[in-house]
């Protein structure tokens, strides 16, 4: 691993991963949120919004109903053209 920073309360490492490893002063690795506000306090990570997964379940039944009455006409043309 790649030293980073070091500083009295922590020390960033970079794996060959490409991820960051923080350790603590006492030399334990620090995890979750702690360790997402030290790297983005050090400018080393962004975060991206999270999306609500409840909110994109619910919209998905809605427009499949739609969708349905389009093809309904296609079906009717295509009965229409064998008959002339």
């Amino acid at each position: 691993m790649e030293l980073i920073k070091k500083t009295d309360n922590y020390t960033i490492y970079k794996k060959k991963s490409g991820r960051y490893a923080v350790k603590d002063k006492d030399k334990k690795y620090i995890s979750e949120k702690d360790k997402e506000k030290i790297l983005l306090e050090e400018k080393l990570i962004k975060l991206s919004p999270r999306k609500k997964p409840a909110e994109e379940k619910a919209e998905a039944p809605a427009e499949a109903p739609a969708e349905a009455p389009a093809e309904a006409p296609a079906e009717e043309k295509a009965e229409e053209e064998p008959k002339e």
